[in-house]
């Protein structure tokens, strides 16, 4: 069990993974104090998210002990070479999509906090975030969407 602990601790996925579920959280509520839009469902549904995908990632931690697979080996050969890790695990995989995703998040939070975010990102996370999603509509937007649906 120590094994584990110390294996955990020294993995650069977990702890990168950790500081972005902290930021999304601290930065989540920051724009629900800001929007005076604090929910307690979306708080408690965004923390059974977190402890779950925590516990994946944990889980596959120790699938990746008992199993010892590496994707490394699906990499081509000058870019593992270029990457200085030396294994890429079930559980470094899917912490890279979970930091992914809790990037994006940060991220929207951090403009709907009107945060700085340099420009090209911010226009890119705008464009993202106006095309597959609907929370940076303004009340106006909403307003003409709810218009010309009754009409």
């Amino acid at each position: 069990m120590e094994q584990f602990f110390t294996i955990l601790a020294n993995n650069i996925f977990v702890r990168i993974l950790m500081v972005a579920v902290f930021l999304d959280c601290f930065l989540g509520a920051g724009r629900a104090i800001k929007e005076k839009a604090f929910n307690s469902c979306f708080g408690i549904d965004g923390g059974i998210r977190k402890v779950c995908m925590i516990g994946s990632v944990l889980f596959l931690l120790l699938v990746d002990a008992w199993t010892n697979f590496n994707f490394l080996f699906l990499l081509p050969e000058q870019v593992s070479e270029f990457i200085p890790i030396s294994k890429l695990g079930l559980c470094e995989f899917f912490c890279i999509l979970f930091i992914l995703f809790e990037s994006v998040s940060v991220l929207k939070n951090m403009l709907r906090c009107g945060l700085p975010i340099p420009g090209r990102l911010k226009i890119l996370v705008e464009r993202m975030l106006n095309s597959i999603t609907n929370e940076l509509e303004t009340d106006e937007l909403k307003a003409q969407k709810i218009k010309n649906v009754n009409s």
